[in-house]
Parts: structure tokens; C-alpha cells; sequence
């Protein structure tokens, strides 16, 4: 018998759905998305929580035609299945399969790309005014978390949307989460919101009540908005959205298909900007997600029947960074801890526990978390801000500005640098290098595993000055970690393989793949040299001027973006030392957006692995003017 789930192959196809057969759908969903993430991993505990909200907003619209943006996008997974894309979603988020985030070249019911928080309000007003000038006629709407709420752009978009008084469509999904608990003056409005259940019922009965004062009646009517203004901004919470210039529906169940549906044919007769707000459980139908929200927010292979994730029990980056914190704020006491509504993700948890007066998680706000921190730091402080390297891209003009320009020894621990993996081109760190070194007094740092990453944190530490240190999302190589962590010296590169032939700079992790690539070199008879530079601002000129000068064949090799990266520092150091006759080859991220798929098979796929790194050697050898033996009796072609 098929399941009511394999008859939907559009949202057409819910309106022939009964009362009962809307609820088991859910429950298919629901089990669907559990076995399913289970196995590609993914966004599990935001798309269980807005199951039934998202049949209401297609039961409701009629799309493509009219728009949805799903903001950040990772609870868009039920928004696929119900649009045509339940055959391809067992490939969610694998390499060459369907994105875990709205894509419109995937679909034509994906209305915007999105990947990062807080944008979906600007897109939807810039949709909605667009089909203003046209003399068009469709529904535009924004789905926000509570969290991506309190972003500035959100807000910002905001104030534009009660400006202009299009009519606009924002559904509030208020889970108290975002990927961390919601935090912040907004979310404290929001849950006295949600503590007010006779909010709507005030709303469209004091009109009534005002009439039914004997005598003073007419003379009220008169005066009658700017009363019910003065009374629901006194009595009732929420009514910060309404002096925006919306009209606030809510709040209502989110798990109640029908309240939602009749809210949103509400807010299309209303008119104007309209705010739906709307409840709904993170998790919800799947226990160990409920229970967890955050732990399932993101969450790699688990098992279904406990919830256990199937992970290697090799220590991270990440878990080395958070091991650095707790000892380093033992003995430290100006050390503080700031992240943007991702303690877990960044590896805070075990420090915002132990030292909760030195923590702050200010939400999803990284602008304001990296001029906080200058704040912090101009007061004598010594911030550390941990941010994943794709969303520390929102914050580059605060770094400049106000950290750089003022010399302020903030740190900035950017977390996910070069390929993070399954979720794609909005997540990818690929850029940091270059939007980093560009900074003047910027230090840049990327080690090579665990131990030299404390090593660089006990650097920035003692450092005057400004200091980003980047590292990926992936497991470390054993390695003994010392403590203290013995500070390296800024701008000092470390040799890992002496050589005669050619030199491979290798930057960060990418240490180890041109050490295997180095091992099969030797079997081909060439002797080739590698070196950790462990700085990208100051680059060891010194150690690169030898082996330029020793084997005239440098080759740079870096997990990020080849426009303005590590390799282009290679480059423009060479110039200015005014030597010009020497090969280099740069290994990186194209210039182009990398999809999604396993961090190893991307690397892969650019030739960064052991096996692409050696051919791009042997390429580089045979492309030198002259022939010569090398090694065993191997021809190749070099200076």
C-alpha cells in the first residue's frame, strides 16, 4: 500500500488531503526525515519542528507562484519533499545530489539561495517591491526563527518593510532555539509573547468593547486607533513588531496546520506587512531530538533507536581549541570567550560552564560580537572570538574598523576554515585567507594539527596586536599535546622535509597530504622539500628565499581560495624580494563556488589530496626549460 507521503508529488497534491490524512502525512514526514538524516547526516531537529508548519504555508499558497524564503535554509527539508524532490532526497547533501539548502537552479519552488541567518526579511521585501513595480499580484513571505530574528539585518529589514507598507508576509517560527538556545532582550519579549495566549482574542475584540461604553462611545471611535495602540503597547507583550508598522498575528500553534493556514489567509487580507507568529518544538517526534535540540541541530550519521552518533573518537580542532581554553583562562584571568549562537558548534559548551561570568553569547550578531570584543579588549581584556570562517565573512568591516585600525589584541578563532563539506557553497571557508591578510596588522596563522594549534593560541596570547588562527572542520593527527603551549615565533615557518628539487609550501592541514605526496615523489626519484609555513601574515621570507634559491620550483598548497590566498603572499613576497626566476605553482580552491560532498572527496576533486599534489609536481618538473637525470634515472624537465 503507498504511504500518503509517495502520492505527494506537488503542494497541489495536499489539497485533496482530509483532516486525518494531513496528520499520518506528518507522521510519515517525521519518520521519513529521521531514517533518512540518520544516514546522510544533516539539519534534523529544525525540520522535525516545522513539519506541519510548512503543509499549512503550502496549503495556504499557491507556489511557485508565490514566494518563500526560507531563512538560513536548513529547515527547508520538509519544503523539498512536498516539491517534487522525495525521489532525489535519500541524496540529500552528497556529493552531486540535492542540497541540504533552498537552491532555485534545484527547483523552481526554491524562490532564493540562502545558507546564512537573518537575510530572508530583505529578500521577501525586495521580492514584494519588485512585484509592486510590475502591477503584479502574488504572495511574498519570509519564514525567521527566533533566533535569526535578532540578527541586525533582519531587524533592519524590518524597520524598511514598515516603511514601505507592501504587503509582505513574515512567519516568526519561535522555537527558543537557534543553533544554541536563543539569547537576548528579544527573546525575553518573545517569551512573554508566548505566555499570553489571549493575544489575538484582545486584539480583535477591543473594538468591540470601546463601542460598548455607554455615551463615550462615539467619541472614542474617534480617538479609537491611537487608544488600542496606547492599551496593547501597556498590557501586551510582543507589540514591538506593530510600531514597526505590522500587524501581528499570534501567537498560534505551529503544529496546528488549520490555525496556521487561517492565519496566513488572515494576514492576505490584512494587507501591508503582517507577522505571523507561530510555535513550534525543535526536535518535535523524535525523542532524543527533543530532548537535545541543539546536539540534533547539525548532526552527522546516528542510530535511529538511540540516538547515538556514529563519529570517530579522534580529537578535532575544535575539541584541541576548547581543551586550550579551559587551562588557558586557569591561568589567565583576562581571557573572555565570545561566540554568535554557537557554543557547541565552536567548542565553547565546556568553558561557558566553567567560567559563565567570562562567556558571552551574543546571538546571531557577529558584527556585533567582533566590536564587542574590541570593546573588551580596549577595557584590558584579552577576547577570544570563536566564529566559523563562512559567517566571520559578515563581520569584515568590524575587523578592519574596529579591531585592525585600533591595534586591539583581539583573537579571532575561525572555526571551519577551507572545506567544511555536505553542506555546500554557503558554508564552504574558502575565503578567510585572503579577506584576512589583506588587513594591515593583521597575524594569520593555520596549524597543521592540535598541538600546534594551542602553540598558536599561547602566540596570539602574548601578541600586542590583532591574530586570526583558521582550522578546518575535521580530526587532528595523534600528536602528543605539551602544556603549556610553547608559543611559536610570528612569521617563523617549520620544515617538516628537507629536499633538493622542489619545495611544497603547505599550508595548515594540508601538511600532511604533500608529506604523502613528498613519500611518492621519492619513488619516482625526485627529492622534494616541505614546509609548514604556519604564518599567512608575516610569511618566513627567509625560509622561502632558501628554497626558491636551492631548487627554483616553489609549490604552494592551501585549502582556500586562490584569489588573494596564501599562495598569491608567495608571490607577491618573491617580487618584492626581487626574484623573478623561479617556478611557482599554487594549489587551492578554484575561482568559483565549491560544492557540497565529504571534505576528503572535494579535496579530492581539486587535486589537493596526496596523489593530485605529486602529479601537479611532476607537471611543474616537466614544465622547466633543460633536461636532466634526477634520482633514478627519472627525466624530467627543470631548471
Amino acid at each position: 500500500m503507498m504511504s500518503i507521503l509517495q502520492s505527494i508529488d506537488s503542494p497541489s497534491d495536499l489539497r485533496r488531503l482530509s483532516d486525518r490524512e494531513i496528520r499520518q502525512l506528518a507522521e510519515e514526514i517525521r519518520h521519513y526525515l529521521v531514517h533518512t538524516v540518520s544516514r546522510t547526516g544533516g539539519h534534523l531537529a529544525p525540520n522535525l519542528g516545522v513539519v506541519e508548519l510548512t503543509i499549512a504555508i503550502h496549503l495556504a499558497l499557491d507556489c511557485p507562484r508565490d514566494k518563500v524564503i526560507w531563512d538560513v535554509g536548513h529547515q527547508s527539508y520538509v519544503h523539498k519533499l512536498l516539491t517534487g524532490r522525495r525521489g532525489a532526497f535519500a541524496s540529500l547533501r552528497q556529493q552531486g545530489g540535492i542540497s541540504g539548502f533552498p537552491k532555485p537552479s534545484e527547483s523552481e519552488y526554491d524562490a532564493f539561495a540562502t545558507g546564512h541567518s537573518s537575510t530572508s526579511i530583505s529578500a521577501a521585501l525586495g521580492m514584494a517591491l519588485a512585484r509592486d513595480a510590475a502591477g503584479e499580484d502574488y504572495t511574498v513571505m519570509a519564514v525567521i526563527g527566533d533566533g535569526a530574528l535578532g540578527g541586525g539585518m533582519a531587524l533592519e529589514a524590518m524597520n524598511h518593510a514598515g516603511h514601505t507598507k507592501t504587503d509582505l508576509i513574515v512567519i516568526l517560527n519561535d522555537n527558543e532555539m537557534s543553533i544554541s538556545r536563543s539569547v537576548g532582550a528579544l527573546a525575553g519579549v518573545l517569551g512573554s509573547a508566548r505566555t499570553h495566549p489571549g493575544r489575538r482574542r484582545f486584539k480583535y475584540g477591543f473594538d468591540r468593547f470601546v463601542m460598548g461604553i455607554p455615551v463615550i462611545g462615539k467619541a472614542l471611535k474617534a480617538a479609537g486607533y491611537r487608544l488600542k495602540k496606547s492599551v496593547k503597547s501597556f498590557v501586551l507583550p510582543g507589540m514591538v513588531f506593530e510600531e514597526l508598522g505590522f500587524t501581528y498575528l499570534g501567537p498560534i500553534d505551529g503544529h496546528n496546520v488549520k490555525a496556521v493556514s487561517r492565519a496566513i489567509d488572515d494576514a492576505k487580507r490584512a494587507g501591508g506587512p503582517v507577522l505571523i507568529h507561530v510555535i513550534t518544538r525543535k526536535g518535535k517526534g523524535y525523542a532524543p531530538a527533543e530532548q537535545d535540540p541543539a546536539k540534533f541541530h547539525g548532526t552527522g550519521p546516528f542510530v535511529v533507536e538511540t540516538g547515538t552518533q556514529i563519529s570517530s573518537d579522534r580529537p578535532t580542532f575544535t575539541s584541541h581549541f576548547s581543551e586550550f581554553m579551559l587551562r588557558a583562562a586557569e591561568e589567565d584571568d583576562r581571557i573572555v570567550a565570545i561566540t554568535a549562537a554557537m557554543a557547541e558548534g565552536t567548542g565553547l559548551r565546556s568553558f561557558a560552564e566553567a567560567y559563565p561570568g567570562r562567556f558571552y553569547d551574543v546571538g546571531i550578531a557577529e558584527q556585533h560580537a567582533v566590536t564587542f570584543a574590541a570593546g573588551l579588549a580596549a577595557a584590558g581584556l584579552r577576547p577570544v572570538v570563536a566564529i566559523y570562517s563562512t559567517f566571520l565573512q559578515r563581520a569584515y568591516d568590524q575587523i578592519v574598523h574596529d579591531v585592525a585600525l585600533q591595534g586591539l589584541p583581539v583573537i579571532l578563532a575561525v572555526d571551519r576554515g577551507g572545506i567544511v563539506g555536505e553542506d555546500g557553497p554557503t558554508h564552504q571557508g574558502l575565503l578567510d585567507v585572503g579577506y584576512l591578510r589583506q588587513i594591515p596588522g593583521m597575524t594569520v596563522m593555520a596549524p597543521k594539527d592540535g598541538a600546534e594549534l594551542q602553540s598558536m593560541f599561547g602566540t596570539a596570547l602574548e601578541h600586542d596586536g590583532p591574530s586570526a588562527i583558521r582550522y578546518p572542520k575535521s580530526a587532528c593527527p595523534e600528536r602528543e599535546v605539551e602544556w603549556p603551549a610553547r608559543p611559536i615565533p610570528i612569521g617563523k615557518a617549520e620544515v617538516m622535509r628537507d629536499g633538493l628539487h622542489c619545495a611544497i609550501f603547505a599550508l595548515g592541514p594540508m601538511v600532511w597530504p604533500a608529506l604523502e605526496a613528498s613519500r611518492i615523489l621519492s619513488t619516482r626519484g625526485v627529492s622534494c622539500a616541505v614546509v609548514n609555513p604556519r604564518f599567512v601574515k608575516p610569511i618566513d621570507v627567509d625560509t622561502l628565499l632558501e628554497y626558491a634559491g636551492r631548487t627554483g620550483i616553489i609549490i604552494t598548497c592551501e585549502d582556500s581560495c586562490l584569489a588573494g590566498g596564501f599562495g598569491s603572499a608567495v608571490l607577491e613576497s618573491l617580487s618584492e624580494a626581487g626574484v623573478f626566476d623561479v617556478h611557482v605553482v599554487r594549489l587551492g580552491a578554484p575561482d568559483d563556488f565549491v560544492g557540497q560532498g565529504k571534505r576528503d572527496d572535494v579535496l579530492s576533486d581539486l587535486g589537493l589530496d596526496a596523489k593530485g599534489i605529486a602529479d601537479a609536481v611532476m607537471q611543474a618538473l616537466r614544465g622547466r626549460e633543460g633536461e636532466r637525470a634526477v634520482g633514478g634515472g627519472l627525466y624530467v624537465s627543470t631548471s
